[in-house]
């Protein structure tokens, strides 16, 4: 253990994704992928996989949680991410994990098509893997968490899905940040004439689904104001929005508490848990 903690800095460094960090990390043992691969499009990148609980009892329907993970709009992978589908599987819920298609090769809004076709495959198919596609979180770290925040809040993508959306996690997620200041925004929605449009907090209103928004305290890279802003628009809606700013951490931290090592860092692991398992409760 003492080692992983040594060489954490170097294999964040290496990549964006957090798929060196996930080849080495302990995963958790109540939780498991039951399919990967699984086609939502035509195009290779338009593939997810699913984690669930190892004791899934016949018949019974979990909550499901679709994570979109972040990497600028640029880079990443399903398969680093197998220690956050698994650690939320053992808590009781099932997960997909999304691929989508990346910058350069396309631009906003591709990727939000994407999300969107892959929330509607969930719901065509989770049930088949024990989950119940009535009972929706949608949740993502940094540019993932925006995806996730333009899928609950902007009725454009989810059409009459999005009712099955009954709660939003964001970790670090950028979700008011004009103007265009950075490569990695210029290059992913330098091309949109009208960018309010683009904005997760131009879309918060009434009726929107409830959400847990959390950040490092530490995030030089995503601000924290970016969290409070959003939630402070969601409860000027009236709709309810919880915050969570952990002291000591950082951009990546939010993440990687997730992971069994790392949970004394941030109670990120047990709060997502909480938050999701309560405004999924069926009535």
């Amino acid at each position: 253990m003492r080692r992983l903690f040594t060489l954490l800095p170097l294999l964040l460094g290496a990549c964006s994704p957090l798929t060196a960090f996930n080849g080495v990390v302990p995963k958790d043992r109540g939780g498991s992928v039951v399919a990967r691969g699984q086609a939502y499009g035509a195009h290779p990148r338009q593939r997810l996989d699913i984690y669930a609980p190892r004791k899934l009892a016949a018949g019974e329907r979990l909550p499901v949680i679709v994570w979109f993970y972040g990497g600028s709009w640029n880079s990443g992978e399903k398969g680093g991410y197998a220690f956050a589908g698994r650690a939320l599987a053992a808590r009781g819920f099932v997960v997909a994990i999304p691929d989508y298609r990346l910058v350069p090769e396309v631009r906003y809004p591709a990727f939000l098509e994407d999300g969107a076709a892959a929330v509607r495959w969930v719901r065509a198919n989770i049930a088949r893997h024990g989950g119940d596609p009535e009972r929706i979180v949608l949740a993502g770290h940094s540019a993932g968490a925006y995806n996730a925040a333009m899928l609950a809040l902007d009725p454009r993508w989810l059409g009459a899905d999005r009712a099955a959306v009954k709660g939003l996690v964001g970790l670090a997620g950028p979700y008011d940040f004009l103007p265009l200041d950075v490569a990695s925004t210029q290059a992913a929605f330098g091309q949109v004439t009208d960018l309010p449009s683009t904005q997760p907090v131009s879309f918060a209103s009434a009726g929107d689904p409830p959400a847990l928004l959390v950040a490092g305290a530490n995030d030089t890279l995503v601000r924290p104001r970016q969290t409070t802003a959003l939630a402070g628009r969601l409860q000027a809606a009236g709709v309810t929005a919880e915050t969570r700013l952990y002291a000591g951490v950082g951009h990546i931290g939010v993440m990687t508490a997730l992971s069994r090592p790392f949970r004394g860092k941030a109670p990120v692991l047990e709060d997502v848990s909480a938050f999701a398992h309560r405004v999924t409760e069926e009535r």
